[in-house]
């Protein structure tokens, strides 16, 4: 049975799920457990990397605004 049931428009994204560790297509699991939806398998496969990466970027973004704060 599909996740999807009669949903007219289901999504059909690549899913991360981070309490598996598996890779979804389309919506099965709770989306509390999901990241993203990516465009392909391979990218999917890639989340936690990417979400890494984002962090890492915005920790550095919110470093710098910080070092302009005049406390």
């Amino acid at each position: 049975m599909s996740a999807s049931g009669n949903d007219p428009n289901p999504d059909t994204g690549w899913w991360f799920n981070t309490r598996t560790g598996e890779v979804e297509h389309g919506n099965l699991s709770r989306g509390i457990d999901r990241l993203g939806p990516y465009p392909d398998e391979a990218t999917a496969r890639s989340a936690l990397e990417i979400a890494r990466e984002r962090t890492k970027r915005a920790d550095a973004a919110d470093a710098e605004w910080n070092e302009g704060d005049d406390r």
